[in-house]
């Protein structure tokens, strides 16, 4: 009787272990939570930066109705949040790679790709229609429509990483589709959803998997 039950546990133990394997083999687990915390704050600066730069062109935000963007503006605003985007990422490979050599797990697997594709599609789609939305000059737009887009292509993502990550994409949307009927607070709404919203994520997620 005791070795029938040193067996089954035993058993159990090797399953355990093969889906371990199995999981670690079919998602995207270096992925840290620092990443999201300093993605976060790359994007409250960048925001705030936006907003000094609506006062140093004689607009204020929480005031002006009706916001008149001169094409320098809006240049100067696209090439704003490039930067940001380029600091979220370099960010996030410093501390995956820090990470993955942390608990010595490989970093470009199948299960990268086939993330790094699933967050590609909806991301490329939604950079194509911005520019778009730019292009006829409808920027009240563009913030809505990069939060929706990005939540989308978490979401897409989620299922060759951490699934808590959905709940990351779910929130975007969500607030991208509230700030569509409140077109001239998108930068409120966009500080929020790139930068309060990473955070919060990025400190649970490195307190959960750290």
């Amino acid at each position: 009787m005791q070795s029938t039950l040193i067996m089954n546990q035993k058993h159990q133990e090797d399953l355990a272990h093969i889906r371990s394997m199995m999981e670690r083999s079919s998602r995207f687990i270096s992925l840290s939570g620092l990443s999201g915390v300093f993605a976060g704050l790359s994007a409250l600066v960048g925001g705030l930066y936006v907003y000094q730069l609506f006062k140093v062109n004689g607009i204020e935000y929480f005031t002006d109705e009706h916001i008149l963007l001169s094409g320098d503006l809006v240049s100067h605003l696209f090439f704003t949040g490039i930067v940001i985007l380029v600091c979220a990422f370099v960010f996030g490979a410093f501390f995956t790679i820090r990470k993955s050599r942390k608990y010595n797990l490989p970093i470009w697997t199948s299960a990268t790709k086939n993330m790094l594709f699933n967050l590609a599609i909806p991301l490329v789609a939604g950079g194509i229609f911005c520019l778009a939305l730019l292009y006829h000059g409808n920027y009240g737009l563009v913030a809505p429509s990069t939060l929706i887009f990005y939540g989308l292509a978490v979401v897409n993502a989620e299922k060759y990483t951490f699934s808590d990550i959905k709940y990351l994409g779910f929130s975007e949307i969500i607030l991208g589709c509230i700030s569509l009927f409140y077109i001239g607070y998108g930068l409120i709404f966009w500080i929020f959803g790139f930068g309060i919203l990473h955070i919060i994520y990025g400190l649970v997620m490195f307190k959960k998997y750290k």
